[in-house]
């Protein structure tokens, strides 16, 4: 089995994790924060030093900023809930998921206007379109930092730059880059980042978070969900403090020390080993794509700006029998369709039908594309 679908989850999970979560809920079973006893006192121990550690990995000076969540699109949800209101603006990039264009589309059946800036084909959002978006005041600028469709990284520190010039806050979806991309806050200049922790950090599903900047004044986000926090007990009303204001409820402690086993894994691995690996299996495999006739490729072709994903269609093959052939009949594990991203597919082209896309992650190896590349000559010669 060739494993291609690390865009929608990673697999295999980093060494360790599956271990850490074990042993979190053998030896750390309490509920972290909410008692004094030993299990509660490690659970709080074991929550705090995944939260540091987060805190180093995404260029925030007080682990408290580093809110965790279900996934992404908890997160997001958090962020753009939190901070839009009827009569408020909110310009978005043209290759957006679904986890920011739906909460953004609810709200604006509520009376908040959505601005879509579009992308050109390759998946690119020029920071001209965006000052040109943002001629007009707007509350909360939103951007993907990598498409989950084509890969294509978008210019985020200026894009920040043009919001915050307009008076717009800036919130960034990191789902395809936490992990794979090194990404300081500070020197983005973003307001709020959205992680999840099962993609290119190879942690286990479940978990995530929402990275708030060391600038910005969290008291500007309403709660999502309230409820207790095992702090200010004495109280009925929400506490403001950090990270209590947006985590009641019991944490997902072997998600935690799940992604807590990852973060060390990776941080050995080192960013920049892992960006180079992943550049050298990503142009592999482009450079035997342009090889096979019938394929239509999508993207800038570029593995200098873009993270490792490839969208193709092959000629007179719907992408839903590409993917079943190369799963039955070649073992390849791809995916097809839209990606929960329609908007994205707008953008460069291909709605209503999708894209099969390729995936690699850092277990893939030089030998997986060329059997991948062989499947996808043979089908498309049929």
């Amino acid at each position: 089995m060739i494993y291609l679908d690390n865009a929608a989850t990673s697999w295999p999970k980093a060494p360790g994790v599956i271990e850490a979560m074990a042993e979190a809920m053998r030896t750390a079973g309490g509920n972290p924060g909410r008692s004094g006893h030993r299990l509660s006192v490690a659970a709080a121990r074991l929550v705090y030093d995944a939260r540091e550690d987060l805190a180093r990995f995404f260029g925030v000076s007080d682990p408290s900023r580093v809110v965790f969540t279900a996934n992404a699109t908890h997160a997001l949800n958090q962020a753009i809930r939190g901070l839009v209101m009827p009569g408020d603006r909110v310009v978005v990039t043209g290759m957006e998921h679904n986890a920011v264009m739906r909460p953004l589309r609810d709200l604006e059946a509520q009376g908040v206007e959505i601005t879509v800036v579009p992308a050109e084909l390759d998946g690119w959002v020029s920071p001209a379109a965006l000052q040109a978006a943002l001629g007009r005041p707007a509350r909360l600028v939103v951007a993907t930092h990598a498409s989950n469709v084509t890969g294509t990284l978008l210019p985020i520190a200026e894009l920040a730059r043009i919001a915050h010039d307009a008076g717009a806050w800036v919130l960034i979806d990191a789902a395809q880059t936490a992990g794979v991309v090194p990404i300081d806050l500070r020197s983005l200049g973003v307001d709020l980042l959205a992680f999840t922790g099962h993609k290119e950090l190879y942690g286990p599903a479940g978990i995530g978070g929402l990275v708030i900047a060391d600038h910005f004044d969290p008291t500007v986000i309403r709660p999502l969900v309230c409820g207790g926090t095992g702090s200010r007990s004495e109280s009925e009303i929400q506490p403001c403090d950090l990270p209590d204001r947006f985590e009641s409820g019991t944490p997902n402690l072997p998600g935690i020390a799940g992604l807590g086993a990852s973060l060390a894994w990776l941080s050995g691995f080192g960013l920049e080993n892992i960006r180079a690996q992943r550049e050298r299996i990503h142009a592999a495999l482009l450079d035997g794509l342009a090889d096979i006739p019938g394929l239509r490729i999508y993207g800038t072709g570029d593995v200098s700006r873009s993270v490792a994903i490839v969208s193709l269609t092959v000629r007179n093959h719907p992408v839903s029998r590409v993917g079943h052939l190369l799963d039955q009949e070649f073992g390849v594990l791809t995916r097809v369709g839209l990606h929960c991203a329609p908007a994205a597919h707008h953008s460069i082209g291909s709605f209503p039908g999708g894209t099969v896309r390729l995936a690699p992650g850092l277990f893939t190896t030089e030998t997986d594309v060329a059997q991948t590349l062989d499947a996808l000559r043979r089908v498309a010669e049929r």
